[in-house]
C-alpha cells in the first residue's frame, strides 16, 4: 500500500464514520414527521390538576455561583405549589463568599415559612452526583425537581409537570425543553442556541414521541423518587450522571415524559472557554456513559431499532475525532487529488454530502418548529458548523480520555448573570486565567487549514473550498476568542492589583 493509498483509506473511514453520525439527522426527521400530528399532544386542562398535592423537593446544587443563586432561590419561592408541601434543598459545595450569601439571602424566606435547607459540604466528593445522592437521603418529598444555578423556573412548573406522574405510575421523569435568556447576547449564544435546539426541540422530542429511550438533561426536569431509587441512585463515576440514571432508569421499565411545549429558562455560557469547559465535560461524561451503559443495553431484549438509537444517542461524540482526522488530510487529499489518479475514488467521496444536508434538514426543522422567525435563526447554522470544527481538538481530547477512563474533576460551567446586549463580565474570578495548550493547537489548525484553501484556490478546486473554509474559521475562531479572553482577563487582573 502507497502513502496516498494509507492517506485516502484512513481520510475514507474518517467521512464514513463521520457521514453514519451525519446521517441520523434523517432518521430523526423521518420520526419528527411520522409523529408530527402527535407533536403538540398535552394533557387538557381538566387533566392538569394535581389531585392531592404530594411534597415536592427542589434540589438545587451548586458551587461557586455567586452572581446567579439569588435569582434561583427567588425563582423557586415564586413556585406555584402549597408552601407547606414543598420543600427547597441548596445542596452547595461552594468555597467562595456564594456560601455567605446563600446563608444570608434565604433568611427572609424562612422566616416567611418556606421549608429551605442550606446543606454546605465542606469536601467535593463525588462532585454533583454525591451533592444529589446526599440530598436525596433526607428529601422529605416523593417527588424530586432538580435546577441548575443559571436556570429560572417558570412559576407554573411544579403545575405543569405533577400531573403527568398521576396519569401513569410508570413514569419516572418529566423533563422540560430549555428555553435560552441570553439567546441574543452575541454570535456565541446564538450559535450555542442553534446546535442545542437541535437536541431540545427535535432529538428529544422526537426520541420520546417514537418510543426511544431519552435522557434527563441534569437540570429544568422532575423525578419521582421512587424510580431514583429502584434505578440505583446516582452515580458518580461518570461525568454525566443525568445520562447514566437516565438509562438505568429506563432499562428498568420506567417511562419517561418529555414536554417540549413547556420551557424552563436558562442563561447559555457567554465566554469561549466556559463553553470549551462544558463541552469537554458533556463529551467526556458521554464517552463514558456510553463505556458503562451500551453493554448492557445490549443484553437487554429491546428491539434492534432501540439498540440502534441507543448506540448514536450514546456514542456520537466519538464524531470528534474523525472530524479532526479529516481536518488534519484535508490538504494531503487536495494534493494527492491534483495528481489525477484516484479520480473514480474522488467521485465515489461526493456521497458524503449527504451527511451535511441531514445535518442542515435536522437544524434547520428544530428551528421552523417552535420559532415564527427561524430565518433568522437558520442563518447562524454555518457558524454552528465550524465553531463544531473548530471544537474538535478540544472535544478530541475529552473523547480520548473517556475512552481510556482517565478521570477529572466536574469542572463546572461559570454563569455570571449577563442576559443583555449591554450586561458584562465584572468580575475576573471565574475567568480562565490560562491560555489552553488546546488553544495553541487551534491556532496552528487555523493556520494549515487557510494553507489548505490557498492550495484549493491556486488549483481551482471549487468543491474543496467551503470545507476547508469552515476549518479554518471554526479554529481561528475558537483559538482567537479563547487567547483573547484571557489575554483581557490577565489585563483586567493587572489593572485591580495597580488600584
Amino acid at each position: 500500500m502507497t502513502t496516498d493509498e494509507l492517506i485516502l483509506g484512513i481520510y475514507f473511514i474518517s467521512l464514513t464514520i463521520l457521514f453514519f453520525f451525519g446521517s441520523h439527522g434523517f432518521s430523526m426527521v423521518y420520526y419528527y414527521f411520522k409523529t408530527f400530528e402527535s407533536r403538540t399532544k398535552d394533557l387538557s386542562l381538566e387533566e392538569l390538576t394535581i389531585p392531592d398535592y404530594p411534597v415536592v423537593t427542589v434540589q438545587l446544587p451548586l458551587f461557586n455561583e455567586r452572581y446567579v443563586i439569588r435569582r434561583l432561590i427567588d425563582a423557586c419561592t415564586r413556585l406555584d405549589y402549597p408552601k407547606d408541601k414543598l420543600e427547597i434543598q441548596i445542596l452547595d459545595d461552594s468555597t467562595d463568599d456564594t456560601v455567605d450569601i446563600v446563608h444570608n439571602h434565604i433568611q427572609k424566606y424562612i422566616e416567611q415559612g418556606f421549608d429551605i435547607k442550606h446543606i454546605h459540604r465542606t469536601n467535593r466528593t463525588g462532585f454533583k452526583a454525591g451533592a444529589l445522592k446526599e440530598g436525596l437521603e433526607i428529601a422529605r418529598g416523593e417527588f424530586i425537581a432538580i435546577f441548575d444555578a443559571d436556570f429560572i423556573p417558570r412559576k407554573k412548573f411544579l403545575i405543569r409537570t405533577l400531573p403527568y406522574f398521576f396519569r401513569d405510575e410508570n413514569i419516572g421523569l418529566v423533563q422540560t425543553r430549555w428555553e435560552h435568556l441570553n439567546r441574543d447576547y452575541s454570535v456565541i449564544t446564538k450559535t450555542q442556541a442553534v446546535a442545542l435546539d437541535g437536541h431540545f426541540v427535535i432529538e428529544q422530542a422526537v426520541r420520546n414521541r417514537a418510543g426511544f429511550y431519552i435522557n434527563f438533561n441534569g437540570t429544568a426536569g422532575i423525578w419521582r423518587k421512587k424510580c431514583i431509587l429502584d434505578a440505583g441512585n446516582w452515580e458518580a463515576d461518570t461525568l454525566t450522571e443525568d445520562l447514566d440514571l437516565s438509562y438505568r432508569a429506563q432499562m428498568k421499565g420506567w417511562m419517561f415524559k418529555y414536554l417540549v411545549n413547556f420551557t424552563s429558562p436558562a442563561e447559555l455560557p457567554v465566554d469561549i472557554n466556559s463553553l470549551k469547559s462544558q463541552q469537554f465535560r458533556w463529551t467526556k461524561g458521554a464517552i463514558e456513559t456510553a463505556k458503562k451503559i451500551f453493554p448492557r443495553v445490549l443484553k437487554t431484549n429491546l428491539p434492534l431499532t432501540m439498540k440502534l438509537q441507543s448506540f448514536v444517542h450514546l456514542w456520537s461524540n466519538l464524531a470528534y475525532p474523525f472530524i479532526l482526522i479529516a481536518g488534519i488530510l484535508n490538504l494531503p487529499v487536495l494534493l494527492i487529488k491534483l495528481g489525477g489518479e484516484f479520480d473514480e475514488f474522488f467521485k465515489l467521496m461526493s456521497v458524503f454530502v449527504f451527511a451535511f444536508i441531514s445535518s442542515f434538514m435536522f437544524y434547520l426543522h428544530s428551528q421552523k418548529d417552535v420559532y415564527p422567525d427561524w430565518q433568522k435563526r437558520i442563518i447562524f447554522f454555518p457558524v454552528f458548523l465550524a465553531g463544531s470544527m473548530g471544537m474538535s481538538i478540544n472535544n478530541t481530547k475529552a473523547v480520548i480520555e473517556g475512552l481510556f477512563g482517565k478521570k477529572s474533576e466536574f469542572v463546572r460551567t461559570p454563569k455570571f448573570k449577563v442576559n443583555q446586549t449591554g450586561d458584562t463580565i465584572n468580575d475576573v474570578k471565574y475567568i480562565t486565567k490560562k491560555v489552553p495548550f488546546t488553544s495553541l493547537l487551534e491556532a496552528v489548525m487555523s493556520i494549515y487549514c487557510f494553507v489548505g484553501v490557498g492550495f484549493a484556490v491556486a488549483y481551482a478546486q471549487i468543491a474543496a473550498i467551503p470545507f476547508q473554509l469552515m476549518f479554518a474559521l471554526g479554529f481561528g475562531m475558537v483559538s482567537f476568542l479563547s487567547i483573547k479572553q484571557v489575554i483581557e482577563h490577565n489585563h483586567a487582573v493587572s489593572k485591580l492589583k495597580a488600584a
